[in-house]
């Protein structure tokens, strides 16, 4: 961690003015560069590493490569090297995929680059085995090169490579893709697929009253899966889990999954039986209906430094940023900063979380931040994660955790850490996320499973809707920050896809200065609650419905508020607690 410096506006990875670490990363009208998961720095090649990428400068067309939606071909110029190179282009909902399965080692380094131009491009690798990657550019009038590296897992034989544009965005050109790393035995003269083995292990790894979260084990040979519910076919996925939606609430239901390449289909797996959950949301003790939720930095940059006394009543849930990563995978621990805080004590600091818990307020611990390290990967540091957060919890008598991670997280074994820390905190945990607004525009993202996969004990995600560019509404219009039709159009993409209603809040900077872009006045957050709860003071996009429950609004953060005189949370926070 860097020391922190007073009114420099650093502090352990935040910048000055930013939401939750800095959100610099913001472009005006660009998209979040949310999905830049993990991009390392470029190692050194070896003499014997390979391009175990096939057809990787389109010289054979689109052979070895699959685009969604035919959204791909093969064009004669512009081209990086060769005489051909892709040219996909984004469509409605499609965002222009082309991907290929590549042989690979266990337990090797791999670089991955490729040359893009035109429209947004990202470039990925998924099912490594160990944290998947992706990069990306905003877009460039020549030839650009992409590099990220990742390392496979202990039995991972093959990764999917992937390119992709983004939704309402032009049409990107890529070639000369490499995977550069020891031979993975795919690069030429490869035999006929057959057939691939049927997929063991199938399991539960979670349920809500609309959704079942199934994973399972990987087969050699396999390129997709097919996942049946009661016997019929209900989605396919690449990797090895997937989230059923749309299910009635407290039903039993039974899957299978088969796997398949171009060879076909596997036979079905063994069913397993999942139950839906009762309706209605997850944790949150006895909060009110209608809350708001305010981050309290522990750290001087700039806005006004407070003790968890200054924070405004108007406050329900004051989540504490930020734990800090340890040497151990997966574990936490918590530092006030007493220096940066003018003097603030451990003791006084205690003190004042009571204050405010016996005030009927929520203070919870929040993990991540933009610079947040916390890696859950596997099931040792799903364990480190729920030990050590529960750990910081008693220590200071935090109500529970805030989910903030912005570099990425696995579904499978945050499902399994968050379900952990329940087990130990109790039916009245506060969990609270804040995602950014890519990875809450579809269901298949991470951050959107897990919330799923948690329902059952989430109390509200507080999504980012700001430091964003353009996204696409639950309309499948392109909408700009900045505006109300922004927020009721995207909060529409939860609340019509499985979130409760009460799991539901708008995410806002409290001032200009506290993000990069995004911020709108007090009264456009209150018309885009009125627009949800009410159906009025709605822009150009009116739900289909409306969400009374609906839980209320976020900001960051409580010093920027502060800074402003409250102007926020005084506007803000009286409409949220007098809504229906």
């Amino acid at each position: 961690m860097e020391p922190v410096r007073r009114r420099t506006g650093t502090r352990a990875g935040t910048r000055t003015g930013t939401r939750l670490g800095g959100r610099a990363k913001f472009w005006a009208g660009a998209v979040t560069a949310a999905l830049a998961l993990s991009v390392t720095s470029v190692g050194q090649a070896s003499a014997a590493d390979v391009n175990n990428a096939r057809n990787a400068g389109f010289e054979a067309g689109l052979s070895d490569w699959t685009c969604s939606a035919n959204s791909g071909t093969t064009v004669s110029s512009p081209v990086h090297g060769g005489t051909s190179a892709l040219k996909a282009t984004p469509a409605g909902q499609d965002n222009a995929r082309c991907a290929q399965t590549v042989k690979v080692r266990p337990d090797s380094q791999y670089t991955l680059s490729a040359w893009v131009q035109g429209g947004y491009a990202y470039l990925g690798a998924s099912g490594t085995g160990t944290t998947d990657v992706s990069t990306w550019t905003p877009g460039s009038s020549s030839w650009k090169q992409l590099t990220t590296t990742f390392r496979t897992g202990s039995s991972t034989t093959s990764v999917t490579v992937y390119t992709h544009g983004w939704y309402g965005q032009a049409a990107y050109l890529a070639d000369d893709v490499s995977v550069l790393g020891p031979d993975g035995g795919g690069t030429g003269g490869e035999p006929e697929p057959t057939v691939p083995g049927t997929p063991a292990g199938l399991s539960v790894s979670g349920t809500t009253a609309s959704t079942v979260s199934l994973s399972w084990n990987a087969v050699s040979g396999a390129t997709g899966y097919t996942v049946y519910r009661d016997g019929t076919r209900v989605t396919a996925v690449s990797g090895t889990s997937a989230t059923v939606t749309g299910l009635a609430a407290a039903t039993s239901y039974s899957f299978q999954v088969a796997a398949t390449n171009a060879a076909g289909e596997s036979a079905r797996s063994a069913a397993v039986s999942a139950r839906t959950a009762e309706p209605g949301g997850g944790g949150g003790g006895d909060l009110p209906r209608h809350a708001v939720t305010g981050y309290w930095q522990n750290f001087d940059n700039g806005a006004a430094v407070q003790r968890i006394s200054d924070v405004s009543s108007q406050y329900d849930i004051i989540a504490v940023s930020f734990a800090d990563a340890t040497t151990t995978p997966g574990a936490v621990t918590f530092n006030l900063d007493t220096a940066g805080l003018d003097g603030y004590t451990v003791e006084q600091f205690k003190a004042d979380v009571r204050a405010k818990q016996a005030a009927g307020k929520k203070v919870i611990i929040s993990v991540g931040g933009e610079k947040g390290t916390v890696s859950v990967n596997d099931s040792a540091s799903a364990a480190n994660f729920a030990n050590s957060v529960y750990a910081v919890m008693q220590e200071y008598g935090f109500d529970g955790v805030d989910i903030d991670l912005e570099n990425g997280l696995n579904p499978t074994y945050m499902t399994q850490a968050l379900r952990a820390l329940s087990a130990k905190a109790g039916p009245d945990m506060i969990l609270t996320m804040a995602p950014q607004t890519i990875d809450m525009q579809s269901t298949s993202g991470s951050y959107f499973r897990t919330a799923l996969n948690v329902k059952d004990i989430l109390t509200v995600v507080n999504m980012q809707y700001y430091n964003s560019g353009s996204m696409l509404g639950c309309d499948g219009k392109v909408y700009s920050q900045g505006t109300v039709d922004f927020l009721t159009a995207l909060a529409c993409i939860q609340l019509e896809n499985g979130l409760d209603p009460s799991q539901v809040g708008l995410g806002l900077p409290a001032s200009t200065r506290a993000a990069g872009g995004g911020y709108v006045a007090p009264s456009v957050v209150n018309a885009a609650l009125d627009c949800l709860t009410k159906g009025t003071n709605c822009g150009s996009f009116k739900p289909s419905r409306t969400y009374p429950g609906l839980r209320g609004a976020m900001t960051w953060s409580t010093n920027w508020d502060a800074t402003a005189g409250n102007a926020w949370s005084n506007a803000v926070g009286a409409h949220v607690h007098a809504l229906p």
